[in-house]
């Protein structure tokens, strides 16, 4: 990230960076750090992305699962993943081995399955048709949340199966420390509930009663948001900031009151509170699956028309829109913003990733207030005393740092965008493919037919043409190396000094053959066999 930026610039992304293509994606989910990104595909696997690299770290498949994943979920320490499937099975993995942990099969398809936040073996289901479960992996007990305690008749006229019967469509998250569960029901209610004790704490009825498709946490916890089917997307400020303090306000309201309803909506007005509303008024458009920034300072919500694939984003303080994202002509299936970063990502029909991020604009002078930028060249005159040498007085002070101090570089600093110091699975380490031997070839040496000890000599060389034993392997004392013999230097002495009588013209006869010519021709003679036998030079 280019650090000489314009600081008023606003802190959410403008543009698409990059798309991720594989398969078909349906869902995406980030780890806690947003080091990795899970997408559940169409056919049934979950990959892993490295986002630093943008590249495949991990593949996550089920043999015994064919149907499209409905949602993927990591858990806190980012070790494990919840998915869950078409095929009404509930799958959790390990990471870094690729194993199946547990694997259990529903009742009803689960549209939507979240972790506890501290029990990796605990999650919250909801169903397509039934109310929201929680389901204990390990033992395989499951548990049926309420959805109601109204006398308000659901309505039935947009919500029915094919064949007529009608079904109670729900939404529901855990909250930040995992004791409570706040379910969005048909009616318009967001119910505060104990799962430990199956006990419903507070109720807290939307103006207009209408059905909440989706509820979700900020990541810090303060904030909770709900999309109903009335266009509005609603920001609560959550009341409760410490653990179990729900049962504080239980204590003081039960002995003051007869109806149980009415107890139950004056401890939710105790817990939450409506902070904000966000919608279009004008072009009346449906949401889908908004969410916060990281930080909880930003509110992004996907169109839900088909066709468009649009992104508006909101500023949570101050209430307005600030941007609206257009992308290609597809229809938005998922969305997701980066934990730490100002990074949305958001899933196409067409099964593309889509990578949001900002447009740094650089400015200079941003980073030096007395920087002056120029649009083109211009003559400078110089001061008379611009380059004197300043006095001993104004010089800097040298830095007192001793240099002989080690530095620690193996100790992890502490993020402070995180809470605590868990250890978390943030990288997924290198498992690289060897490649495949193509020609069948036992032999580890050098594949090519020269030897590193090739040169040439006045015309001989010792070039190595065979590259069957070129490794160097034991052959039991056969050799199929073809090459020339390299002359001593005894011979070439010889050679040398025949020139040197040939010259002379005095006439005198050649002095008999020494042992340096009986070697020339015991190698002309190996040379002329080699040539009678078919090896070549």
């Amino acid at each position: 990230m280019n650090p000489i930026i314009d600081p008023l610039q606003g802190d959410f992304p403008e543009v698409i960076e990059e798309f991720l293509e594989h398969g078909i994606m349906k869902c995406i989910s980030f780890n806690r750090r947003g080091t990795l990104l899970a997408a559940g595909c169409s056919d049934g696997s979950c990959v892993v992305w490295d986002f630093e690299t943008r590249g495949i770290a991990k593949e996550l498949r089920d043999k015994d699962c064919a149907a499209a994943i409905t949602s993927v979920c990591w858990s806190r320490n980012g070790h494990n993943i919840l998915i869950s499937a078409a095929d009404k099975s509930l799958t959790l993995w390990d990471v870094v081995k690729g194993e199946k942990i547990y694997r259990i099969t529903l009742q009803q398809t689960p549209l939507q399955a979240r972790l506890h936040p501290l029990e990796s073996t605990l999650c919250l289901i909801c169903p397509f048709s039934s109310a929201p479960i929680i389901v204990d992996l390990r033992t395989e007990t499951t548990t049926t949340l309420p959805i109601s305690l109204s006398e308000k008749p659901a309505p039935t006229s947009k919500n029915k199966f094919t064949d007529g019967s009608a079904y109670t469509p729900t939404a529901a998250c855990f909250n930040k420390y995992g004791d409570l569960v706040y379910v969005g029901n048909s009616v318009g209610e967001i119910l505060i509930i104990d799962h430990k004790k199956n006990q419903v704490c507070g109720i807290i009825p939307i103006s207009g009663g209408a059905v909440i498709k989706n509820i979700v946490f900020s990541r810090d916890g303060q904030f909770l948001l709900t999309n109903s089917s009335d266009r509005t997307i609603r920001i609560y400020e959550n009341l409760l900031k410490q653990q179990d303090s729900h049962k504080l306000i239980l204590d003081e309201i039960l002995p003051n009151s007869e109806n149980e309803v009415e107890m139950l909506k004056g401890a939710g007005t105790n817990c939450l509170s409506l902070f904000r509303e966000f919608q279009d008024s004008i072009t009346k458009v449906h949401w889908k699956a908004p969410c916060f920034s990281g930080d909880g300072e930003w509110v992004v919500g996907g169109s839900a028309s088909k066709g468009e694939h649009k992104i508006y984003i909101w500023d949570r303080r101050a209430g307005h829109l600030v941007k609206i994202l257009e992308g290609p002509k597809e229809a938005l299936m998922d969305l997701v913003w980066h934990p730490v970063h100002p990074i949305v990502v958001s899933v196409s029909l067409t099964g593309l990733v889509y990578i949001w991020a900002k447009d740094y604009t650089e400015n200079w002078s941003a980073f030096a207030p007395d920087f002056k930028e120029l649009e083109e060249n211009e003559e400078y005159v110089e001061r008379e005393d611009e380059f004197d040498l300043m006095p001993e007085t104004e010089k800097v002070k040298e830095s007192e740092t001793n240099e002989e101090d080690e530095v620690d570089i193996t100790t992890v600093e502490k993020d402070s965008a995180f809470s605590d110091s868990e250890e978390e699975l943030c990288f997924l380490p290198a498992d690289p493919c060897p490649d495949p031997d193509v020609s069948g070839d036992k032999h580890t040496g050098r594949r090519d037919n020269s030897s590193p000890l090739s040169e040439d000599n006045n015309g001989y060389s010792n070039q190595v043409e065979g590259p069957e034993h070129s490794g160097g392997e034991d052959t039991g004392g056969v050799t199929h190396l073809k090459r020339r013999r390299k002359p001593s230097e005894k011979v070439l002495e010889q050679q040398q000094a025949q020139k040197v009588q040939k010259s002379k013209a005095s006439g005198k006869s050649l002095k008999p053959k020494s042992k340096f010519g009986n070697e020339q021709e015991e190698e002309n003679d190996m040379n002329h066999f080699g040539d009678e036998n078919g090896f070549d030079d």
